[in-house]
């Protein structure tokens, strides 16, 4: 039995006096062992959070204890320990940065349920599905043939819609991303830009594979705490659809190099991982400024 949950929130709303909420949330989590990141900013709030099932429940009485809170969708995922080694509350300009502060949300693409995309699937629906996570995340898993940009952060969305996604302006584009925080503006963005017919996925990645496992969503699903990644299929070739840096096996696994000059990312098997010290080539296990502790 797990003895810990995983939340996943956000929510655009006006808020008044963000930097107050900063200051008194984290002293709550603190006092309650919450730990993860919560991001909040005049448009709204932005976070994950991991704790014991009764902190949990208790987190979430606090947080829609706030009016402009009192309705938000938390995604829960059961787990064994913390998800998060520390807690950390910011104030931001966007809940997500993406340069999108004058793009409305409200004016976003139509809700998706995880039950009308699947019936796009299976009925042939001629339409166009596109990833508005980074491109780490996509290489680890993806919706069946969705377009996965090569974004390094979510600013470059704009760039890339205007240089390769606008000439499917005029069929119908489905966005994507892990819980639907990027999608609200991804989305919104695309209507902005004149596209005809354009959805969002209601709860995004998350909110699919829990209901339709072993479907249209191949491989992994990166997250951001430290599970590195969340894999709902049992279907062997659903499972994963990454190859492992050095021997090439499939994996829905990464590290960052330890190599604190290169940190790059990599997928990486854990038989491979130990065997080169959590570097991604010989150059970086020479290095002296490698991280102290292997992580991931």
């Amino acid at each position: 039995m797990s003895n810990y949950k995983v939340l996943l929130f956000y929510k655009y709303v006006e808020v008044n006096n963000p930097e107050k909420l900063v200051s008194d949330h984290l002293d709550w989590c603190l006092q309650h062992d919450i730990r993860g990141r919560v991001f909040f900013a005049k448009e709204g709030v932005n976070g994950t959070v991991s704790g014991t099932l009764d902190n949990i429940e208790k987190y979430k009485k606090h947080l829609t204890s706030y009016p402009e809170f009192s309705d938000i969708w938390f995604k829960e995922d059961d787990f064994n320990s913390h998800a998060f080694k520390k807690m950390h509350v910011r104030l931001k300009k966007e809940i997500v940065h993406g340069d999108l502060e004058n793009v409305k949300p409200e004016q976003g693409g139509r809700r998706l349920s995880p039950e009308e995309l699947l019936k796009f699937y299976e009925e042939g629906k001629e339409f166009v599905i596109v990833d508005a996570r980074n491109w780490y995340e996509s290489m680890i898993g993806k919706f069946k043939n969705a377009i996965t940009p090569p974004l390094k952060n979510f600013r470059e969305w704009k760039h890339y819609v205007d240089t390769e996604l606008i000439k499917y302006k005029d069929k119908p584009v489905v966005t994507y991303c892990t819980g639907g925080i990027r999608c609200e503006k991804a989305s919104a963005y695309l209507v902005e830009r004149g596209f005809k017919e354009v959805y969002q996925i209601n709860g995004g990645i998350f909110n699919f594979i829990k209901k339709f496992p072993d479907t249209y969503w191949e491989g992994g699903m990166f997250v951001f705490d430290e599970r590195r990644v969340v894999l709902p299929n049992s279907k062997p070739e659903l499972k994963h659809i990454a190859k492992c840096h050095f021997c090439g096996e499939l994996t829905s696994y990464y590290i960052n190099c330890h190599n604190v000059d290169c940190d790059r990312i990599i997928v990486c098997c854990h038989d491979c991982k130990i065997k080169n010290e959590y570097c991604c080539s010989d150059e970086c296990r020479k290095s002296p400024n490698k991280r102290k502790v292997f992580h991931g």
